[in-house]
């Protein structure tokens, strides 16, 4: 399936991305964090296991066993903190 994943704040400059439209069989968020962490380099130090990472799928917050479809947009950001 065909998604978009996007990349915010931190991320984006670890990253080196603000987004990507990706060919994947991954069927849910935490697959698809694995596939991309797989990826090696920079995906792999932004989206590390270690790392507190938040995930949206079409703007609705989302949990590791959220579910992928095809079109679908995948949003990864990094905790919020207010000031």
């Amino acid at each position: 399936m065909k998604i978009q994943v996007r990349y915010f704040a931190s991320l984006r400059e670890t990253i080196g991305l603000a987004n990507e439209t990706m060919e994947t069989s991954c069927e849910d968020v935490a697959s698809l964090r694995r596939e991309l962490i797989a990826r090696g380099g920079a995906h792999a130090e932004g989206l590390a296991v270690t790392r507190p990472v938040r995930v949206a799928v079409n703007q609705v917050m989302a949990q590791d066993s959220t579910p992928l479809s095809n079109g679908c947009e995948v949003a990864f950001f990094p905790p919020v903190t207010g000031g």
